[in-house]
């Protein structure tokens, strides 16, 4: 017997479809008080991405492939 897992939107409440979730981390400057992740929709993401700034990535650039 197959399982299919679905998941759920922290945010509406609704299914989120294959393909179209997001996590979005809340990390506090308070490092006691831990991260949360939080699924959302890709849509419910965006707006709230909206309203808040941009983050570089970090880490090394990428190596350009050798073609």
């Amino acid at each position: 017997m197959a399982r299919k897992t679905l998941f759920v939107s922290d945010l509406s409440g609704t299914e989120i479809p294959d393909g179209d979730g997001a996590k979005i981390r809340v990390v506090f400057a308070d490092a006691r008080r831990g991260i949360f992740e939080i699924d959302t929709t890709t849509q419910e993401a965006q707006e709230l991405a909206d309203k808040g700034r941009k983050v570089a990535r970090r880490g090394r650039r990428p190596k350009a492939s050798a073609q």
